[in-house]
């Protein structure tokens, strides 16, 4: 007892107290103590949770009429890229954005979900929606919805601003992604991609199980597990090279691979300890490559066929920023609004 009352009094000189309203701006953390496989604390922890929960907020977005389709969408886009639509929570239409998704919850089922976070209308069974990077006029039916707490789950029939909900999913929806209900397209600001700093290219040695090595990686990435890059004329037949933070993201990969999909993998690492995203496009990555600028630079593309150059040191990527400008060199990514 002694030990833990001298523990408190120096996280109170320590920490910053408690402000609700920087924790409400998001300039603060709440910080809790306890442990799950003891049971100590857990109670507490959630109790003062949902106490210090606040109401749903608007989140900015782009809106435009769906009947433009994607031309019309894509000039909107051109004309301002940030979004400065507010989507309150008593929007007219149901929306929400995927925020994770997950494969072989339950691996006899080899089920998929996408974990929405609803912002604005209300979700009910069975409702119609359009996703923001599909076709124009091409509608998803949420047949079903659960939520889920550690390993139960519970089938939601109507649910409303601030709830997450899993739904199953088809394939399409990915993190970041919107849907929506209603005559006007609607998307919310894609979250980022974390920014890699270990590369390597993953084969399959074993040619036999080339269908479920596909599978596996497909929904890995689709979790957000690892990153993709291929090279720039590579349309899906060459090796892939997955970028990751750190080499223990590679190793849950080849274990997933294995203990999910059966199938065995081989990394190859590549010596390259940074990647940057080339906002200027690929006419300014070619132009900086026919004046030279990228010798010894790895140039790839990302899943939606965006420049992406890979470095071997922050020296390097530093002096291609400073003084080819028009590159927009970028440590991270956002998937598009609108596709």
């Amino acid at each position: 007892f002694d030990k833990l009352m001298e523990d408190i009094e120096i996280l109170d000189e320590l920490i910053a107290p408690l402000d609700m309203d920087r924790v409400i701006a998001g300039d603060q953390s709440p910080l809790f103590f306890g442990s799950a496989m003891t049971n100590f604390g857990v109670q507490l922890f959630l109790d003062k949770f949902c106490n210090m929960g606040v109401k749903p907020l608007g989140r900015l977005a782009k809106v435009v009429e769906e009947g433009k389709g994607k031309k019309g969408a894509q000039s909107k886009l051109d004309q301002d890229d940030e979004p400065n639509d507010l989507v309150n929570p008593d929007f007219g239409e149901f929306t929400g954005f995927v925020f994770k998704t997950q494969a072989n919850l339950d691996p006899k089922h080899r089920d998929r979900l996408a974990y929405i976070r609803i912002v604005s209308g209300a979700f009910q069974k069975g409702m119609k929606v359009g996703h923001s990077r599909s076709k124009p006029g091409k509608k998803f039916n949420l047949a079903q919805a659960q939520t889920l707490f550690g390993s139960d789950r519970e089938s939601v029939e109507v649910a409303y601003p601030g709830d997450v909900i899993g739904i199953n999913n088809p394939g399409d929806f990915a993190i970041g992604d919107t849907l929506y209900t209603g005559n006007q397209k609607v998307a919310f600001p894609g979250i980022p991609s974390f920014s890699p700093e270990i590369f390597a290219y993953i084969r399959n040695p074993n040619p036999s199980s080339y269908k479920s090595f596909t599978k596996g990686i497909d929904q890995l990435l689709a979790e957000g597990a690892v990153q993709a890059l291929r090279q720039r004329n590579d349309d899906g037949g060459g090796p892939l090279i997955l970028a990751a933070v750190g080499q223990l993201q590679f190793e849950v990969v080849q274990a997933r691979l294995k203990g999910e999909y059966n199938v065995d993998s081989d990394l190859e690492p590549i010596g390259y300890t940074l990647a940057r995203w080339a906002e200027g496009g690929w006419d300014a990555v070619d132009k900086a490559d026919a004046d030279g600028k990228l010798f010894g630079i790895m140039i790839v593309q990302d899943r939606w066929g965006r420049p992406v150059l890979l470095f071997r040191n922050d020296w390097k990527a530093t002096g291609v920023a400073e003084e080819e400008k028009y590159l927009e060199l970028k440590p991270w990514s956002k998937p598009p609004m609108f596709e």
